[in-house]
């Protein structure tokens, strides 16, 4: 296949390919120099084996994309939202029973035999989806905008409660995408501010209840939420009485990274930091290229958004621009709490960041992500080009008003 041939199939804003393209060989350099501690304890030594498995699944997730962008029409996705929905509930129900959890939590991970996945990736999809297609749906009625509105806040409320049993900063990051798209679907301003402050009560009554709360099952996330809280707040006590914890080593590492870091695959706390190559990977890359990279990585998200922007004011529809806003907001999102725990401005919480951290069946789930925001990006470029071509003659003569406008 020729590169014209190729270009045939890469479809969408082209800085946004750059963008993950760049990404990409981040992740492979920062991967493969934060792992060496994980390949001598799991992979019996061979440091090579975590850079390949990274690669196989991103180039599956550049498939996903491909396909997306060439076999489904963004009016697909639209039929498909209320079983994406649905699904996501049903994969997240299934995690609580039969899941794998982490520290207080059970569910996190759902195991399939020869693969295992977080229900809540489904779910960042599938709220995209639906609260696109519920907004898009409500846009010509404000009172058609409220009953909108009242679903979506009961469907989140649902989802996000069962996540917040295995997974609290994804049921956040859910909840915050889908105010962010209810503010672009013209939800009123003073029903937005009483969601939110909502969610503020909630996470104050989860903090001072999680003590009298039994600690069982995903009930025991309350407790682990609340240790997060205080281990922030007070995070030289805690470290007195309990030693370093991964937030700690992320300071440290920052700290030795300094203006130009150490080098690549010269990180030393990579080997005391188990997520290290995920949740805490970017106090890892401003360990081995210094504040320059870190602030490079930011420009890549940035400049991400601000196409994600573009693309969203020139969709000339309201389903594709919602898609599209709950696409860049999530990702955004999720960057900006990555970032947020690695430089301990908030507290410590699991979300990898977007197309970087090491990740399995994650990777796949950002890739659709990106293919949602390419899939609306391709169609208006589509549409675009069409509406030039009618409003020409075939032989490439102005319409008759366009020339009455020309001699004028």
């Amino acid at each position: 296949m020729d590169t014209s041939e190729l270009k045939k199939y890469i479809k969408g804003d082209k800085v946004i390919w750059m963008i993950m393209v760049a990404l990409t060989c981040i992740s492979l350099l920062v991967v493969y120099s934060s792992t060496g501690a994980l390949a001598y304890r799991q992979a019996g030594g061979n440091t090579s084996h975590y850079i390949l498995r990274q690669l196989i699944f991103q180039i599956g997730g550049y498939g996903a994309i491909l396909i997306m962008l060439n076999y489904l029409p963004v009016k697909l996705y639209n039929k498909f939202a209320n079983a994406a929905f649905l699904i996501a509930i049903l994969f997240v129900c299934l995690g609580l029973v039969f899941g794998r959890g982490g520290e207080g939590s059970t569910g996190r991970t759902l195991p399939l035999g020869f693969i295992s996945f977080q229900p809540a990736e489904i779910a960042k999809v599938a709220i995209i989806l639906w609260v696109a297609r519920l907004l898009a749906n409500s846009q010509k009625d404000p009172r058609l905008l409220r009953i909108a509105f009242l679903k979506t806040i009961a469907g989140i409320g649902v989802l996000c409660l069962l996540i917040m049993m295995a997974n609290f900063s994804s049921a956040v990051l859910l909840f915050t995408t889908a105010v962010i798209m209810m503010f672009v679907g013209r939800v009123p301003i003073k029903y937005l501010a009483l969601v939110m402050l909502a969610g503020v009560t909630l996470v104050v009554v989860i903090y001072f209840a999680a003590p009298m709360i039994p600690q069982k099952g995903g009930l025991g996330r309350f407790m682990t939420i609340r240790n997060r809280i205080d281990r922030h707040l007070h995070g030289e006590k805690a470290a007195e009485s309990k030693g370093l914890s991964q937030d700690d080593f992320a300071m440290i590492a920052i700290h030795r990274g300094g203006i130009i870091g150490v080098g690549a695959g010269k990180s030393k706390i990579s080997n005391f930091m188990p997520a290290a190559y995920n949740d805490f990977i970017y106090s890892i890359i401003i360990e081995e290229y210094g504040l320059v990279g870190g602030f490079g990585i930011t420009i890549f998200y940035l400049i991400f958004l601000t196409r994600g922007g573009v693309i969203i004011r020139n969709s000339k529809r309201t389903f594709p621009a919602f898609l599209a806003t709950g696409a860049v907001s999530i990702i955004i999102l999720q960057a900006v709490i990555n970032m947020a725990v690695s430089s301990g401005a908030i507290p410590v919480t699991g979300q990898p960041l977007p197309w970087v951290s090491w990740g399995g069946t994650s990777q796949i789930f950002t890739a659709i992500t990106f293919g949602l925001l390419l899939s609306v990006s391709s169609e208006t470029d589509q549409d675009s080009k069409e509406e030039v071509e009618n409003n020409f003659s075939p032989d490439g003569v102005l319409s008759d008003d366009d020339s009455i406008l020309a001699k004028n």
